[in-house]
């Protein structure tokens, strides 16, 4: 559609332009900026349309007034009754298009482009081609399993990477690791007092490294309810830690490797890769530096206690009491804190990888201390901190209610993904489908994945939700399942026609035969996949991807409903090849747009 969409912008600029002269109107008006054409609300509107609202001021006229005469003028001209019907609706001039060409024009740009069908915009380039994005995260701790909560941040940031990346951007992928602090060392205590004597490893005990050390996790949260004195010992063995003690390195290397040995099996499991792995043991002291060069500028300011701070009352604005308000950057003391590190660790990444826009996948909870980081680096002189963004998530619970690791009550990432690969391996069991789905347990790992990816993002980032396993499962309704099922279906179709030497048509007359209303709202929704791409990627939100793929799903449900293909094609094969070419185009779309929310095709199911 997009060379139907310049054409019509094109003649309603020239429109507005000769009525901009019959009025004898002086001064800029820059038509060109100000023409943007959308898709009407409803379908009966028209195709596309153009509001006049910013023309109102200029012509001192009301905008249905000037819409009026722009679509005479439209009319009047040459060029339009090939193009299609202009009318009048209230402030807008609409048009609707002449299917026979529009529907050919849309689909040869799609069988052209294939893989690629989604990555340019209207004026042939990629809409982020040149743009450089840095995104962060996952961020896992070193004491314990991914969790629910991860799985959404994981499936957002992967899922913004791949439309970013769609969409034309370099992207490079960074995960921090939070590998130091007292809570790795509570681990490391209740390793030494339950399985160090023992000998006990993942291996011998048969079960994840990071699962294993998750308990050891536990363990300690409940020794130290009845033995207080624990909660010394793991302060105590961290200032070892942080003093070099050998004994403790060497503990603190074998534990962090079981747990990073496991997590890297989840990330594989469930499709999620970085470019670079960032740990915090060695990024904590990088901030120091910082800081003490913005306390000799005048730029932080040493308190009453001794502590290094920053006045953030630009940020967070004045306290009830009218006092000004600061952050702590260096204790008293002279340790870092946690903001420390991420200003060492966000000058680093720069210095590493010459971003233009860096994103942050970090839950709302950490809103407060962003804005503080992005206050800090640009007092501190970094011009690139202007593009540092805060992508804040909700939380994810389950119906149960939240989650809480110290006290074993989290959803291990891989205890729920196991959960929903037996219950969709159930399912096909149930339905006698093993020998025709091929591999069912491949499908059912599959399936799992796209029940749980799909609901994490089709809710906008910024809202808390509820992960309701069976809901995710479902095959019917607006669910990653449902979207397989689609794809499934549509390539059974393209299967069966080719057992039947039906063949997809691409000449230009074959696709004008495809004229009927839904034939007509799928070509107009396969049409607006570039465009879903380019707001996703602005917007950094692949909840607007999930939406558009369900509405391609019912689309193309309702066509196959009204149109059929194989049963006509002894009456009319050159209809049934040019709906073929229709199916053939969304399985392309629907493929492409299933990788960027990380929901699994699959050619049977």
């Amino acid at each position: 559609m997009a060379d139907q969409k310049e054409s019509f912008r094109a003649l309603v600029q020239a429109a507005i332009e000769q009525f901009k002269a019959e009025k004898s109107i002086e001064g800029d008006l820059d038509a060109s900026s100000l023409v943007r054409v959308e898709n009407p609300p409803k379908p009966e509107m028209g195709d596309l349309g153009v509001p006049l609202f910013p023309f109102a001021k200029a012509f001192r006229m009301a905008p249905p007034a000037i819409a009026a005469e722009v679509a005479k003028i439209v009319n009047a001209g040459s060029g339009v009754k090939e193009l299609g019907t202009v009318a009048a609706v209230g402030p807008y001039v609409n048009i609707k298009l002449n299917k026979e060409n529009a529907a050919g024009g849309i689909l040869q740009k799609i069988l052209k482009e294939g893989d690629e069908y989604g990555s340019f915009a209207e004026d042939g380039k990629k809409p982020f081609e040149g743009r450089r994005v840095m995104v962060e995260y996952s961020s896992p701790n070193t004491n314990k399993p991914l969790h629910l909560g991860h799985m959404r941040n994981d499936a957002l940031g992967e899922s913004v990477s791949r439309i970013l990346k769609k969409a034309g951007a370099q992207v490079y992928r960074v995960n921090i690791i939070n590998n130091r602090g007292v809570h790795i060392c509570k681990s490391m205590i209740a390793y030494k007092l339950f399985h160090e004597a023992k000998g006990d490893t993942p291996e011998s005990l048969g079960i994840k490294g990071d699962h294993f050390v998750g308990q050891c996790y536990v363990e300690f949260d409940k020794y130290s309810k009845e033995h207080p004195e624990a909660l010394q010992q793991a302060e105590d063995m961290l200032i070892k830690w942080e003093n070099g003690d050998k004994e403790v390195r060497d503990l603190w290397q074998k534990m962090n490797g079981w747990t990073l040995s496991g997590v890297q099996q989840t990330y594989d499991r469930t499709g999620v890769g970085f470019e670079k792995l960032y740990f915090e043991s060695d990024t904590y002291l990088k901030g120091k530096e910082e800081i003490r060069r913005g306390l000799e500028k005048g730029i932080f300011f040493k308190a009453d206690d001794g502590s290094v701070r920053v006045d953030v009352t630009n940020v967070t604005g004045k306290g009830k009491d009218g006092e000004d308000h600061s952050k702590v950057l260096l204790r008293k003391d002279g340790t870092s804190v946690y903001i420390t590190q991420d200003i060492g660790t966000a000058i680093s990444r720069h210095n590493d990888w010459d971003f233009n826009q860096m994103v942050y996948v970090v839950a709302s909870e950490q809103i407060y201390h962003f804005k503080i980081l992005f206050h800090i680096l640009k007092q501190l002189g970094y011009d690139w901190a202007s593009n540092l963004y805060h992508l804040s998530y909700g939380l994810v619970n389950l119906p149960s209610g939240r989650m809480k690791s110290r006290e074993g009550t989290v959803v291990d990432a891989d205890d729920l993904i196991d959960s929903l690969h037996a219950d969709a391996l159930k399912a096909i069991q149930d339905k006698g489908r093993d020998e025709e789905v091929g591999d069912a347990d491949d499908v059912a790992e599959k399936v799992a994945l796209a029940a749980l990816h799909y609901y994490l993002l089709q809710v906008s980032p910024v809202k808390d939700m509820l992960f309701n396993p069976e809901e995710s499962l479902s095959f019917n309704g607006n669910t990653g399942p449902y979207l397989q099922y689609m794809g499934a279906r549509i390539a059974s179709i393209l299967r069966k026609a080719q057992e039947q030497g039906l063949s997809c048509d691409e000449n230009p007359q074959a696709l004008a035969l495809l004229s009927h209303e839904s034939e007509w709202a799928l070509v107009k929704s396969l049409g607006r996949f570039p465009q879903v791409v380019e707001k996703a990627a602005t917007d950094l939100d692949p909840s607007q991807m999930a939406s558009y793929l369900y509405e391609v799903c019912k689309s193309f449900s309702a066509f196959y409903r009204d149109c059929p293909i194989l049963s006509i094609a002894q009456e009319n094969k050159d209809l049934a090849s040019a709906r073929l070419t229709l199916a053939s185009c969304t399985l392309t779309v629907l493929r492409n747009a299933m990788n960027l929310v990380l929901v699994p095709f699959l050619e049977k199911m």
